[in-house]
């Protein structure tokens, strides 16, 4: 019972304000630095929920990048990190507002650099785990290359296509044994590989619809305050179902989607036939997160997610 993820790190520098400055403006706020990026906010996630859970990924040789490596290893995560020499450890620039909605600016930096032969050198973190988690935040060969090494293995793979950019191909979907898009970049995929550009993700039929013709298997789509939609095609009929969100008072949104796919992959590394379970997990362990502000730190323990999905009767 392990998980692997393969993927960013990212130092957020985070500013809280109860405005969002219009072009030209400034606007008085908080400030607070921390621990960041999908990949590391994801394993994070994963490892609060007593998962063993190992990390891959780039930085570079400065304070940020030291700052990952101590956090890691406060956490107990078994991080493998790439320093990459003349590169910047990734930075994000986050403005979180009054309803705590947020604006991301990110500055890939090192992650850029993550080399696929890095990731065959760490292959046995991949090979030991029953579940690989993966975003698009850094090289995508690199993540093509840990998911060819989780399918010599039979290790579980998860994408999480995130964020979205032109580089997402059928190829890469038919990699992963799972993915789990929000609504805008399940549209994007939609709108690229089907030239289906307006989904309704309020219809089961339609969502089933573009999952299936898209070839996927399985997918978990995250919806925000609606919750999730699973398609699973893995057995002999489809299967769909709905997770409503837990409701909760948000203070910051920031890295909701990462709480998601790290509770989601621990509880399938728990029992990997249970797609209801991990997606309830998922939904309980994004509710906490966004109730504190800061994204890796943010991330629930065990003990608050079973609290609180005892709490809702969900777990």
């Amino acid at each position: 019972m392990a998980v692997c993820v393969v993927g960013s790190f990212v130092q957020d520098l985070s500013f809280k304000t109860e405005h969002f400055p219009a072009p030209g403006e400034t606007r008085i706020g908080r400030f607070k630095t921390g621990p960041g990026g999908k990949g590391f906010n994801q394993a994070v996630a994963c490892a609060r929920q007593n998962v063993e859970t190992n990390f891959i990924g780039a930085v570079g040789d400065d304070v940020f990048g030291a700052g990952a490596r101590a956090f890691a290893e406060q956490e107990k995560i078994d991080a493998r990190f790439e320093v990459v020499s003349g590169a910047a450890s990734g930075a994000a620039s986050i403005v979180v507002g009054p309803s705590a909605q947020n604006m991301i600016v990110v500055a890939l930096g090192a992650n850029d650099c993550l080399s696929p032969d890095f990731v065959s050198r760490n292959a046995d973190c991949i090979a030991k785990a029953s579940i690989l988690v993966c975003q698009l935040e850094c090289a995508l060969d690199s993540i093509k290359n840990a998911f060819a090494i989780a399918r010599e293995n039979s290790t579980i793979s998860i994408l999480n296509p995130a964020p979205i950019n032109d580089g997402v191909d059928a190829e890469l979907l038919a990699l992963a044994d799972i993915l789990i898009p929000n609504e805008s970049e399940l549209s994007f995929l939609s709108t690229k590989l089907l030239g289906r550009s307006v989904i309704d993700f309020n219809n089961d039929q339609a969502l089933t619809d573009v999952c299936s013709e898209l070839g996927l298997t399985c997918a978990v789509v995250t919806l925000g305050e609606a919750g999730c939609f699973v398609f699973d095609a893995r057995g002999r009929n489809v299967e769909t179902f709905r997770i409503g969100a837990v409701a909760v008072d948000a203070a910051d949104t920031t890295g909701a989607g990462d709480a998601f796919c790290g509770g989601f992959a621990a509880a399938l590394s728990r029992d990997s036939a249970d797609l209801r379970r991990a997606a309830l997990e998922g939904t309980v362990v994004a509710g906490l997160s966004v109730t504190r502000e800061g994204t890796a730190p943010a991330m629930p323990k065990r003990d608050e997610v079973e609290r609180l999905g005892a709490e809702h009767g969900l777990l």
